[in-house]
């Protein structure tokens, strides 16, 4: 049969090669090997590059310039669909059998294979050059994250959704799920709270996480979807598609997520698997943010374990939440502006936090004045100095009006040893303004204004307003909260997705006017990278009663399952998050510090972003993350990490002063390094069964090997 293909396309083949783009030619290559290894194209193949299906025969689109010696009839007689025929330009589609013989057919000067329209989400995979790394464009393979456990701690999780099955939505790729609202258990292992769901029949029983304080919420769905979603049959496929995942609907504290990490933890070394965790989520009031507080000390410290953590940057940027001021004796004042909502019955008040210097004293402290600036009363000034005990009060003015408070403050936070003023102030009857007071004699102190709410989960800013005579405006600076503070945390900004509109025009590419900008106020540089966050679609949860504007939907197992628009840096992160899961597919051997660097290093520019200094900018980190840069640069960098353990294969005899062999080693050996502990290279070379170290110094080595696509290593000793 194939000798008869061969002989119906002899009347097409041309003298030359029919001209076409590299970007072509490599699709064209990796489409034909990926069929000719498989016998069939994949699910994953067809939602990458326009395969089609028609009369039980697979082609592939391709757009050409016609020829002077152009003939539908030859071309239709010899199975090559044509389409469209407008001025020279042709549309056709060709035999995916055949598809190694494209470039030699009649009738076209030039021809690209069709570019697959991409809204969206699929958007980001392009922007951030996942595309590239999935195809495994100048790669030893494609990565899609299969080797990776992503876990996501959010609310509003939809186990049964075909997101989280496998691309041939035949398995769930969900590895276990905690939800720490659910009463009725069991709870984990060792722990004494909450329900944990282990196999595909409790997700299915379950069908979602509880009703919590955001009600039957949907948010960990959409942001899981980003990170790893399979498709599900559409085009918004996630970024690590392969991906497992673990869940846990967290309690609203820092001890509840601390416990979702250690949980994630354990489940992923039983799995024997590398572990990214994603958090969508952040607040202002979770002790110090620049990076010293304890929950950023439990990140960090997992981070030592090797768990890397990625993190959204906040949205508050464009919001004149901050404050800064360098005294010398003198005092600052500010209106401090009020959230309101007729809908949002949480709504409690205001939240001033202030950090000054270590070793600087201030006060702080607010002004009750009417509409036109009549002075109404004030609370006293407030020293850390002199603070030790909690203050809860109320002014009362006009003889009707109260204004509750409460605040406490240090002299010298544990932490960092900076004074510090946490003060609420409950939302003012109406006519009144509440204006900021503080003084020092000397030193940086600096304040923010964030939504308190009674839950305790208020995580955006309000403006400081100049507003009367001595009184100033808040800015957008110093933007970072908790935990994207952490310094182990990739810390993930957002923009709009950069793509072509079908006339080529290129649009997109600037930053979201939400993404918070840093640094930290230790001058710590925040964020780390940047990521699409704007108008990104992904999964809803089935059994959300939060409202949405249903983008498109799919049926699965006799449900429907809606996919909506979400925007903000909760949906920046994942994209980042999946992004490290696919270099930890490459390489699992990497610390985390090491994925953090080469995320930052690989990074790109463009006119959007303008140059960034060596030390990172604070709106963009260090720029948009580069997926396949930096699994480039991954398979390039000797992991610091002792995993392997699990390997069939062995180096014998270890220790060895000559030679050294790899016995029971199978699969296809790419490249062979020696690597001393400093991380230099001692011997680069083909793969041989027995390698010669005599020339080595003794000491201890590392034996670097890229087998099947993926980085193995071991050590050895050169006596």
């Amino acid at each position: 049969m194939k000798l008869l293909l061969l002989f119906l396309f002899l009347p097409l083949i041309g003298m030359s090669q029919v001209t076409a783009s590299n970007n072509t030619k490599a699709d064209i290559q990796h489409v034909f090997n990926s069929y000719s290894k498989h016998k069939t194209a994949s699910t994953l193949l067809r939602n990458r590059f326009p395969i089609h299906t028609i009369n039980s025969v697979d082609y592939v689109s391709f757009l050409g310039i016609a020829s002077s010696s152009f003939n539908i009839g030859n071309l239709q007689a010899n199975g090559i669909l044509v389409g469209a025929h407008v001025g020279d330009v042709v549309s056709f589609k060709f035999p995916l059998s055949q598809l190694d013989q494209v470039l030699l057919i009649a009738g076209f000067e030039r021809i690209e294979m069709a570019g697959m329209i991409k809204p969206l989400l699929n958007k980001t995979p392009g922007d951030v050059r996942a595309d590239s790394v999935w195809a495994g464009i100048g790669l030893p393979q494609g990565y899609t994250g299969k080797d990776v456990i992503i876990g996501i701690t959010d609310w509003g999780f939809d186990y049964s959704s075909p997101m989280f099955y496998d691309t041939t939505l035949t398995s769930t790729r969900i590895i276990a799920a905690w939800d720490q609202f659910k009463t009725s258990g069991p709870a984990p292992l060792g722990y004494s709270y909450g329900t944990e769901f282990s196999t595909p029949a409790d997700f299915i029983a379950a069908g979602s996480d509880t009703s919590n304080i955001y009600s039957y919420a949907t948010h960990g769905t959409h942001v899981a979807g980003i990170a790893g979603g399979s498709g599900a049959g559409t085009e918004y496929r996630g970024i690590a598609f392969e991906a497992n995942y673990l869940f846990t609907t967290f309690l609203v504290d820092e001890a509840s997520v601390l416990d979702a990490w250690q949980w994630m933890f354990d489940k992923a070394e039983s799995e024997g698997k590398r572990l990214v965790v994603n958090m969508s989520w952040g607040l202002y009031h979770l002790g110090a943010i620049d990076g010293t507080s304890i929950l950023s000390q439990g990140l960090d410290n997992f981070s030592a374990l090797n768990v890397v953590f990625v993190t959204s940057a906040g949205n508050n940027g464009q919001v004149n939440f901050h404050l800064e001021k360098d005294f010398i004796g003198d005092t600052l004042q500010s209106r401090i502006n009020f959230y309101s909502s007729a809908t949002l019955t949480t709504v409690w008040g205001q939240s001033i936090h202030i950090w000054g210097q270590p070793g600087n004293e201030f006060t702080g402290g607010f002004k009750i004045l009417t509409n036109s600036n009549g002075y109404l009363g004030e609370s006293p000034d407030y020293s850390t100095l002199t603070t030790t005990s909690y203050i809860d009060s109320f002014i009362v003015v006009n003889t009707v009006d109260t204004v509750w408070y409460n605040l406490s403050a240090d002299n010298a936070y544990p932490s960092n040893g900076r004074p510090q003023i946490r003060m609420r102030i409950k939302f003012p009857p109406s006519g009144l303004k509440i204006v900021l007071k503080s003084s020092a004699p000397s030193g940086k102190v600096h304040y923010w204004n964030v939504t308190e709410l009674t839950n305790d989960v208020g995580n955006w800013g309000m403006p400081f307003i100049a507003s009367g005579p001595g009184t100033v405006s808040g800015n957008d600076q110093y933007g970072i909260g908790t935990p994207a503070c952490s310094k182990s945390a990739i810390t993930v900004a957002a923009y709009t997705a950069e793509y072509p509109l079908i006339n080529g025009t290129i649009v997109g590419g600037t930053p979201a006017y939400f993404t918070s900008i840093g640094p930290l106020m230790n001058d710590s540089m925040k964020p780390d990278i940047a990521a699409p966050g704007v108008q990104v679609v992904s999964s809803i949860s089935s059994y959300t009663d939060a409202s949405f504007s249903t983008f498109t939907s799919v049926d699965f197992n006799g449900r429907t399952y809606p996919f909506a628009k979400f925007s903000g840096t909760s949906m920046s992160s994942p994209v980042v998050a999946g992004v490290v899961a696919l270099i930890l597919d490459a390489n699992q051997y990497l610390a985390p510090s090491q994925v953090k660097n080469i995320i930052k290093q690989t990074a790109r520019i463009d006119s959007h972003t303008g140059m960034i200094p060596s030390i990172g900018d604070t709106k963009w980190g260090w720029g948009k993350v580069n997926a396949y840069a930096a699994i480039q640069l991954a398979l390039m960098t000797t992991g610091l990490n002792e995993y392997g353990s699990e390997l069939t294969w062995e180096i014998y005899p270890n220790p060895s002063r000559n030679k050294i062999s790899l016995t029971d080693i199978e699969g296809e050996i790419t490249n062979i390094q020696v690597i001393d502990l400093q991380g230099r290279i001692a011997l680069t070379l083909e793969f041989v069964q027995q390698i010669d170290i005599s020339s080595l110094t003794s000491g201890s080595y590392i034996l670097r090997i890229i087998r099947d696509g993926k980085v193995e290593q071991k050590r050895f000793i050169k006596g």
